[in-house]
């Protein structure tokens, strides 16, 4: 079966591709303390605003901070909250659909009510609300409020997945065998869903370092003087015309790590459904 899914995901060169350049992300986010050899808090007023150059590979900012390790070391950064933030949506998505697509009735209902209720503010105004709440949000924060606002639609997925199999063969069997709720719900229907749960987590992550980009260049995110590709952009949006190096290099990062990571999730999408065939 392995090698079946390999061969699925070896015909799609999107899918490659997404995947090569995750692997180079995660190689600059693990090597990032030999390959910039800079420091990124720095300051050299007499070399501020330079531009790219042999010296200073992407230019320097507003307070002559090298941008490339910045960049390197926001890498980390984003990388981070991404898969943190996606961890935490995937883990609750899943075991809020687990639990009301199995058990029905009025758990189903108020559990969907709850997913309602979110689904009625868009992600941004609803983490733009809390975060404008809390005091100084840090990393950890960040991560938590991206990843406890972004789980209805995953849950959704998985409840319609749930219902769609509670009736089965399979689960009447298990069911007869008289197997506990959480044997049933973990073992049995879990598997069973995986599929587009790992579809879904890679699109999270994705969306979860566009959000913390958002948020960083709004001022809400990762708080200076950590870099972050967000808060690297906000420091160039007063030199657009003057330093556009502050704002294209950051934002082609993130460019390039969303699209790799939608083109990553797609490709799964296409592996591992076989009605995709």
């Amino acid at each position: 079966m392995l090698r079946i899914y390999w061969l699925r995901f070896r015909s799609n060169p999107l899918a490659i591709l997404g995947a090569a350049l995750i692997l180079i992300l995660f190689l600059i986010a693990v090597l990032t303390p030999w390959l910039a050899l800079a420091d990124p808090f720095h300051q050299n007023i007499l070399d501020r605003l330079k531009g790219p150059s042999p010296y200073y590979w992407f230019g320097t900012d507003e307070l002559g901070r090298n941008v490339f390790s910045r960049i390197m070391w926001a890498t980390r950064v984003s990388l981070a909250i991404g898969f943190v933030a996606a961890f935490v949506s995937i883990g609750l998505g899943t075991i809020i659909g687990l639990i009301s697509g199995y058990r029905g009735g009025k758990t189903d209902s108020i559990l969907m009510r709850l997913v309602d209720i979110f689904l009625c503010f868009p992600t941004l105004f609803l983490i733009l609300m809390i975060l404008g709440i809390l005091d100084k949000p840090n990393i950890i924060v960040v991560m938590a409020v991206i990843g406890f606002t972004s789980w209805p639609g995953l849950a959704r997925m998985v409840r319609g997945e749930v219902l769609s199999m509670r009736e089965r063969d399979f689960m009447l069997a298990a069911k007869g065998l008289g197997l506990s709720t959480p044997r049933l719900l973990f073992v049995h229907l879990l598997p069973n869903v995986v599929s587009p749960v790992i579809v879904a987590a890679t699109l999270t992550v994705g969306q979860a370092i566009l959000i913390e980009s958002g948020l960083s260049f709004l001022g809400l995110g990762v708080q200076p003087p950590h870099p972050s590709w967000g808060n690297i952009l906000t420091s160039g949006k007063d030199f657009i015309y003057t330093a556009w190096w502050l704002s294209v290099f950051p934002g082609v990062a993130i460019l390039i790590t969303v699209l790799a990571f939608n083109l990553l999730g797609e490709g799964l999408r296409d592996v591992l459904d076989p009605r995709m065939q």
